[in-house]
């Protein structure tokens, strides 16, 4: 099995109602984002993906989110737009641009700071 991983990040603001402990405050955070991609067989070149395509995927799935108040876009307006739930629409969405036979979305892992962070984990692969 092979897995490529790439990193990027983006700056948001959100509120998270259900807090009573001050993160129900409108507040930001600059993101970083881990997204993992696995596979068992490497195409003619020897490579599982071009890294450039995996990058500039993970760039069109963040651009939405950055400089942006999460609470006011979909899906958030009817989810929390916390690390755990980005971390899997993260996930869906670059599984929708990564649509190539035998590469699967496995794991993204969103850093809200340095020592804090969520994942969103599918051993079988995801596809939307």
């Amino acid at each position: 099995m092979y897995e490529l991983k790439v990193i990027d990040t983006f700056s948001a603001a959100h509120q998270l109602s259900f807090f009573k402990t001050g993160c129900e405050r409108l507040h930001g955070h600059n993101w970083k984002v881990e997204v993992c991609v696995c596979g068992e067989r490497l195409n003619g070149e020897g490579i599982l993906l071009d890294f450039k395509e995996l990058k500039v995927s993970l760039q069109e799935v963040l651009g939405y989110l950055d400089h942006r108040f999460l609470n006011e876009l979909e899906p958030f307006k009817e989810m929390s737009p916390s690390s755990e739930n980005l971390a899997r629409w993260i996930a869906e969405e670059m599984a929708k641009r990564l649509k190539r036979e035998g590469v699967k979305v496995t794991r993204v892992v969103v850093w809200e700071s340095e020592n804090a962070c969520a994942s969103y984990i599918s051993p079988e692969g995801f596809t939307p």
